[in-house]
C-alpha cells in the first residue's frame, strides 16, 4: 500500500501570513548558521575589513586632509564609514544569492510546498543581521578610537537606523543580480567591484565640494551621498561645507532615495525569483 502526504496549503490571509513568517525564520537560520561554518569570512567582512580601513583613512592619510568648513576629519570620517560597510554588504548577498541558485539550492527551495517570497525574504533578514553586528562592531572600534556623538542618544540612533535603512534596500540589489547573474561568476565578479566606485563616487571620505563641479554633481545625487550627510548631521560631525538643495535636505532624501531602491529592486527580484531557469 503507497500512502501519498499531501502537504495542508493555508487558506486564509491570516494562515498564509503566518506560513510565510515561519517559512522566512527557517530559511533565515538556515543562513545564519552559515556563520558557524565559516567564521573566518564573518570575522573578515564584519570585523578586519572595516577597521582596516579606518586606521589606512583615519591615520594614514587622514592628517593630509582638510574638512571644507573646519572640523576633525576623523570625526567627518566615521559615518561615511558606516555607509561604505553598508555599501560593501551588496557583495556579500550578491555572491549569497549566486551561489544558491548555482547549487540548485534555491530551485530545492521552490520546488518545496513553502511561500513563495520567504527564501529571498529570509536572505535579507540574514544579510540586516549581518550588517547589524557589522556595524555594532564598527561603531565600537570609532568609539575606541575616539569618535562620539555629539548629538545625544536619539540623533544617533536615528543615524544608525538611516544606515540599516540604506542597506536594506542595496540588499535587493544584491538579491536581483545574484538572482540574474549567477549562471555567470564572471559577472558576479565584476559587479561586485562595482561597490568601490559607487562608494568612492560620494562623499564618504571627502567633502563633495572639493571635486571638480561635474564629478560633484554626480557624487551629490549619489543616494550614499544622502545618508552619509544626514548621518554626520545627526551625530552632530562635519558635514564639509556644501549649499546645495539636496544637503540642506538630506534627512528626507536619505529617506526617500531607500524607499526608491526598495520600490523598484523588490517587485524586481519576487519576480526574478519566480521565473528562475525559465
Amino acid at each position: 500500500m503507497t500512502i501519498t502526504l499531501t502537504p495542508r496549503i493555508p487558506r486564509t490571509t491570516r494562515s498564509r501570513i503566518g506560513w510565510a513568517i515561519r517559512d522566512t525564520w527557517v530559511v533565515t537560520c538556515r543562513d545564519v548558521a552559515h556563520w558557524r561554518q565559516q567564521p573566518g569570512a564573518v570575522i573578515a567582512s564584519t570585523l578586519v575589513f572595516p577597521v582596516m580601513i579606518v586606521l589606512m583613512f583615519g591615520y594614514l592619510l587622514g592628517g593630509a586632509i582638510t574638512v571644507p568648513g573646519g572640523g576633525n576629519y576623523r570625526d567627518f570620517l566615521m559615518p561615511g564609514m558606516f555607509a561604505m560597510t553598508m555599501v560593501f554588504g551588496v557583495g556579500a548577498t550578491l555572491s549569497a544569492v549566486s551561489a544558491d541558485a548555482a547549487r540548485g539550492v534555491t530551485d530545492r527551495f521552490r520546488s518545496l510546498p513553502m511561500a513563495a517570497p520567504a527564501v529571498i525574504a529570509g536572505r535579507a533578514a540574514a544579510d540586516m543581521l549581518n550588517s547589524a553586528a557589522a556595524l555594532a562592531v564598527l561603531t565600537g572600534c570609532a568609539l575606541a578610537a575616539g569618535w562620539q556623538p555629539h548629538r545625544g542618544a536619539p540623533d544617533a540612533l536615528a543615524a544608525l537606523g538611516l544606515l540599516l535603512l540604506l542597506r536594506f534596500a542595496l540588499l535587493w540589489i544584491g538579491v536581483y543580480l545574484g538572482l540574474r547573474f549567477y549562471a555567470n561568476p564572471e559577472a558576479v565578479t565584476a559587479v561586485r567591484t562595482l561597490e568601490f566606485p559607487v562608494g568612492f563616487l560620494g562623499n564618504p571620505f571627502v567633502a563633495v565640494s572639493t571635486m571638480p563641479a561635474w564629478l560633484g554633481a554626480i557624487a551629490l545625487w549619489n543616494p550614499l551621498s544622502s545618508t552619509v550627510t544626514a548621518a554626520r548631521q545627526l551625530f552632530g560631525d562635519p558635514v564639509g561645507a556644501s549649499s546645495s538643495w539636496i544637503t540642506s535636505h538630506a534627512n528626507v532624501m536619505a529617506i526617500a532615495w531607500p524607499l526608491l531602491l526598495i520600490a523598484v529592486f523588490l517587485p524586481l527580484s519576487l519576480h526574478r525569483y519566480q521565473r528562475l531557469n525559465r
